[in-house]
């Protein structure tokens, strides 16, 4: 028997006559999981203060550096009023300075050029070197009442009367890595020459609509910028003003290669700048790159002008270096198990059973800390009908069917969710996903949630309904008659990351549960860079992918819940002209979110949710698939890792710890810096100096 077979076995039972449409239900309970962390709540205010504070110390090290004039004195590097980590908040208090913290990647560093759109590795790299406005990864720990994003950069902000300007306080004084002064000019350079320019693409999709349509911002001072809105008091802003839609780069030396100011540079040489090789670019975070060696090593040094201290006085951070092995994401794992890597955010479902089995070892180096289900992948399919991305009769025919909703409630009831979880793990980790929002989070409402249940016969309906036959007894779909594909079987390419396991897993099993149902998918694996250009060019039809922080905290990067402009959705782009071909449901999506940006009472802001949510998996806007919580690994040998630390909520792990803070107690340390007794060059010099 063929493949095909039994789909065509299926198909033939689902005649018109007999075919029965199975209704949608309330979304299934999630099995029991007792394993999740539970965090300690607080007030923001019991984190950190900006004060200044009678002294300061710096590590031992460092002494010489300041004796020979290479460093100012410590208290010099810091601003008057440093932020100032409470040491009462710590888990184990203050800490102690020396050692590394041993990361393994995945990712490949494309350069340093964050900004202008270049990858700098992932796996932490750009949370230690760039510092947003604001600061969202630590408000898991928040009490609700307290639920609004950190200061960071941004010291305060005040709101007008009339709630249309925002007038936003820098730290003052802070200096970037290499000294230079940080101030409103690198804030105003990020505004005018990366988020409005459309010629520079940054990353995590900062864009003009991310702040709202027709917002403008101004200079007032030094350390002082205003916004204005054309809305009243759209809160949600203060919420990309963190990582990684607002964080400022080094304006002294990013724009002398920008094209508004260097006319011999295109656009295609400012991104490309900075490569990998260029060592010490000037940060504001807490570590600097101080070494590169392709499918090798990221080195980075503690900031000597780092504007931290902890309550104490010590200049933070306490760690000493940071490495980066260039490996794979499934080898960050295995290591941070077996005590080789110190850091990982356990996401891979594959590696869930032998992590545990390691973990429960008594002389297991790493122990393990579960979050919330908040992981989540879905099927999303491509909407835009009307030129996005040049398609050809095929994919143009595809997209027609993606718009149809009688098409997409038949790919959803093909889709096994119980299977597919199992294909990922065994156990109680994976749980149904009905798309749209998390089950647990703060907005989300079951009784607004539609889940339709897996059933081949309810597929089949669905898909005649779509006018799709089987017309050559073949056991896959014929395009409908009139189609500008013409009358082949329907063909679909996948596009999925092949950089993650689970991605793939997942992909595959998709793959198979269509042909089952009747339809052929082709499978398009593609490393993340390259799949990422493919997405955002719109040359895919369908793909699979891990859904983005929106879904979870919906207060971040809300414009990008639907198509709320010509590129907020990434489902749904306008065409080269910005015209969009919405669906009358996407238009009630878009209704719905930005009344959410418009208005900050607390139960309008839940209804409206409802509302999205409601049109989001009724009308299968994307269709979920599985979601399973994360585990943070970490090496025993680090204290101050607070409880319950979820690998991905308002941030990353490596931002959620606050790494700054993070320490390894002296009789615990290990001799595992690369670059001991070592600070940054001068940027684009070659790697760290001594102070002999």
């Amino acid at each position: 028997m063929s493949r095909a077979a039994p789909a065509a076995l299926l198909i033939g039972v689902a005649a018109p006559a007999m075919a029965q449409v199975v209704e949608p239900t309330a979304p299934p309970e999630p099995p029991p999981f007792s394993a999740q962390g539970e965090p300690n709540f607080v007030n923001r205010d019991e984190i950190f203060t900006y004060r200044s504070l009678d002294s300061y110390s710096q590590p031992e090290y460092m002494d010489a550096f300041v004796e020979n004039g290479t460093l100012p004195p410590v208290e010099e590097r810091l601003p008057t009023e440093p932020m100032v980590y409470e040491t009462s908040n710590m888990v184990d208090g203050a800490g102690v300075y020396g050692d590394t913290m041993r990361h393994v990647i995945g990712g490949r560093p494309e350069g340093w050029n964050y900004w202008g759109g270049q990858v700098t590795g992932w796996g932490g790299i750009d949370i230690g070197l760039f510092e947003c406005l604001t600061r969202t990864g630590p408000l898991f720990t928040l009490n609700a009442d307290s639920l609004e994003p950190l200061p960071n950069l941004a010291k305060s902000w005040e709101w007008s009367d009339d709630g249309m300007e925002l007038t936003v306080s820098l730290i003052e004084g802070a200096k970037w890595s290499d000294g230079d002064p940080f101030d409103s000019e690198d804030v105003m350079f990020y505004w005018d020459h990366i988020v409005q320019d459309p010629e520079v693409q940054p990353l995590n999709g900062a864009t003009p609509e991310t702040f709202g349509q027709g917002t403008t911002l101004e200079k007032v001072d030094d350390y002082t910028v205003k916004f204005t809105f054309t809305t009243e008091r759209p809160e949600q802003v203060l919420y990309s003003m963190a990582y990684g839609t607002f964080c400022p780069g080094p304006s002294h030396i990013l724009a002398p290669e920008h094209p508004a100011n260097n006319p011999d540079n295109s656009y295609e040489d400012f991104r490309n700048a900075f490569p990998p090789e260029y060592m010490n670019f000037p940060v504001m975070g807490g570590w600097v790159p101080v070494e590169y060696r392709a499918d090798d090593i990221v080195v980075m040094r503690r900031n000597p002008y780092y504007w931290k201290v902890d309550s104490d006085g010590n200049q933070l951070p306490y760690l000493n270096e940071m490495q980066y092995r260039l490996s794979t994401w499934a080898d960050r794992d295995v290591q941070a198990v077996a005590g080789t890597g110190d850091f990982s955010n356990l996401e891979q479902a594959e590696n869930f059973v032998e992590s545990l089995r390691r973990a429960a070892e008594d002389d297991a180096p790493a122990r393990l800390e579960f979050g919330p289900r908040i992981i989540g992948y879905s099927l999303y399919m491509n909407f835009s009908g009307n030129g996005w991305g040049e398609p050809d009769d095929r994919q143009q025919a595809v997209r027609e069917l993606n718009r149809n909703l009688e098409f997409r409630q038949g790919v959803t009831q093909a889709l096994d969710r119980v299977r597919l979880g199992e294909s990922l793990v065994k156990g109680p980790f994976t749980s149904q996903y009905p798309g749209g929002l998390y089950a647990g989070t703060t907005f989300y409402d079951k009784d607004s949630t539609v889940f339709y249940p897996y059933s081949l016969e309810s597929a089949a309906a669905h898909f005649e309904a779509a006018g799709l036959e089987d017309t050559d007894g073949n056991g896959f779909y014929n395009w409908p008659e009139g189609s500008p594909a013409g009358d082949g079987d329907v063909t679909i390419t996948l596009l999925a990351n092949t950089d993650y396991q689970t991605d793939r897993n997942l992909a595959e099993a998709v793959v198979a549960m269509m042909e089952e149902a009747g339809i052929k998918l082709s499978l398009n694996l593609m490393s993340g860079n390259d799949r990422d250009a493919t997405r955002d060019s719109g040359r895919y039809d369908w793909r699979v992918e891990r859904n983005a922080s929106d879904l979870i905290t919906v207060v971040q990067n809300t414009a990008q819940l639907a198509p709320t402009g010509p590129r907020t959705s990434s489902v749904h782009f306008a065409n080269d002209d910005g015209e969009l071909d919405l669906m009358p449901f996407e238009e009630e999506m878009v209704d719905a979110v930005n009344g959410f940006m418009a208005t900050n009472d607390s139960e309008e802001r839940a209804e409206l949710m409802k509302t999205y949510q409601q049109l989001y998996t009724e009308n299968l806007y994307g269709i979920g698939l599985t979601n399973y919580p994360g585990a943070l690994i970490i090496n025993k040998r680090f204290d101050n890792i607070p409880s319950g630390a979820p690998i991905f909520m308002y941030n990353w792990a490596e931002d959620n710890i606050i790494r700054e803070r993070v320490f390894v107690p002296e009789a615990d340390q290990m001799d595992t810096e690369l670059y001991p007794d070592a600070i940054p060059g001068e940027p684009g010099s070659d790697g760290p100096v001594t102070a002999g």
